[in-house]
């Protein structure tokens, strides 16, 4: 089987956000990056738990510039075989979609594997994205997934409920919480990544069809008011004239 594994990388959720140039650009400075807990924890450790039960490969791609080299390399530390950087800035959904369907429409990938969305963006565009640059089937919030030669079966909450769908190879999938669970990377693999190839390539030259306008902060969460038990009448007074939920 082969297993083709979108990462990128993401804010540590503890780093301070602050943006420039006008607040259209976010601050990279000091920031400590992560692989994105989507593609790491559900999409790739799925990616190689399906390895590991029928054989085959597990490679990554990225979008983006050398600054990834690090984020890639914990992935192939955790296992992936091979990994690949398109060369180019990651700067929406559609361009890093774009790219990474034009490397991979003629490598013969049984299974396109995305995070459900970026922890920073939280856009959930690039797996359909490329499912449909590549005319692919697609499923979106994946929590479990199967696979008995060229069918996959794949469950995913729904309200109310769960689906359960069978779909042949190829396909993309975006990976939800309950894919699969966290591995670290031990000593051995991360002594391994050092040598694993990643191959570093020339973007095809697609082009955004978004642009940031702005960034800004969230309002700051106001003081909590701490209201005596004796006190229901006062509480449901607030609840009712001030938060206004009842």
């Amino acid at each position: 089987m082969k297993i083709l594994v979108c990462i990128s990388k993401a804010p540590d959720t503890t780093s301070k956000i602050t943006f420039t140039d006008g607040d259209t650009k976010f601050n990279e400075a000091g920031v400590q990056f992560i692989v994105n807990p989507y593609d790491e924890w559900y999409a790739l450790v799925r990616g190689l738990e399906l390895k590991e039960s029928f054989g085959g490969s597990v490679t990554t791609i990225t979008v983006g510039g050398a600054e990834n080299d690090p984020i890639i390399r914990k992935a192939l530390a955790i296992g992936a075989d091979d990994s690949v950087r398109i060369d180019t800035e990651a700067t929406d959904a559609f361009l890093v979609a774009k790219e990474i369907a034009e490397f991979a429409k003629d490598k013969g990938y049984d299974l396109v594997l995305c995070g459900k969305e970026t922890i920073n963006y939280n856009g959930g565009q690039v797996a359909g994205l490329i499912a449909e640059f590549m005319d692919l089937p697609f499923v979106s919030l994946a929590t479990k997934l199967d696979v008995n030669g060229t069918t996959a079966t794949i469950e995913c909450d729904i309200q109310g409920g769960e689906q359960i769908v069978e779909v042949e190879t190829p396909l993309v999938i975006s990976a939800a919480k309950g894919m699969a669970e966290q591995r670290i990377p031990n000593m051995r693999g991360i002594m391994a990544a050092r040598s694993k190839k990643l191959e570093v390539i020339t973007a095809s030259g697609a082009s955004a069809a978004s642009e940031v306008i702005g960034y800004s902060l969230p309002s700051a969460k106001s003081e909590c008011k701490y209201i005596d038990p004796e006190n229901a009448g006062e509480l449901i007074e607030l609840l009712h004239n001030e938060a206004k939920v009842i």
